[in-house]
């Protein structure tokens, strides 16, 4: 097992942005939904290293995307925000009441909860963000839900390739 220094993070991150733009945003199903992939980082970032380099890295994803996107910094405070409050996401899905743990020691529907919640927060604040408007939340709401059913299905193609549960 390899173990995941700073150089291999931005590995990943460079890995997962080159994903998002070149292959995922040419996929659009129905014609108007875009997969999303790259919050994967945050999700299945190791959760006993430094919150700070965490938070940072999570930024920074979320900033490359914006900068090829020209999205002016949605995905940025998207990312940003999930990193923050992933824990929190990881034990309401869990109901994992100790500091110890992982995706190994998790149930398959604790750990498919884990992902779609998360995504779906994520859609929602990237989604809410550029539309900015009450008046348009059904619209908002169904690109959020719609949105998130097409990127968690690719999210777990990418933890089966990877064998994320196993290694995290």
């Amino acid at each position: 097992m390899i173990s995941r220094t700073i150089f291999t993070d931005l590995l990943i991150m460079a890995f997962l942005v080159a994903l998002q733009i070149f292959v995922l945003n040419r996929i659009t199903p129905f014609g108007i939904y875009t997969p999303v992939v790259y919050p994967v980082f945050v999700m299945f970032y190791p959760f006993f290293r430094n919150k700070f380099q965490f938070l940072g890295l999570s930024f920074l994803i979320g900033l490359a995307i914006d900068i090829f996107l020209h999205s002016g910094g949605n995905n940025a405070f998207a990312t940003t925000l999930i990193a923050y409050f992933r824990t929190l996401i990881f034990r309401t899905s869990t109901d994992t009441s100790t500091d110890f743990f992982s995706f190994q020691s998790l149930q398959w529907s604790q750990f498919l909860l884990f992902l779609f919640s998360s995504i779906f927060l994520h859609q929602l604040f990237v989604q809410y963000i550029e539309f900015f408007k009450f008046t348009r939340i059904f619209e908002i709401l169904l690109n959020v839900l719609v949105t998130s059913i097409i990127s968690f299905i690719f999210i777990i193609v990418y933890a089966l390739i990877f064998k994320i549960k196993q290694k995290v």
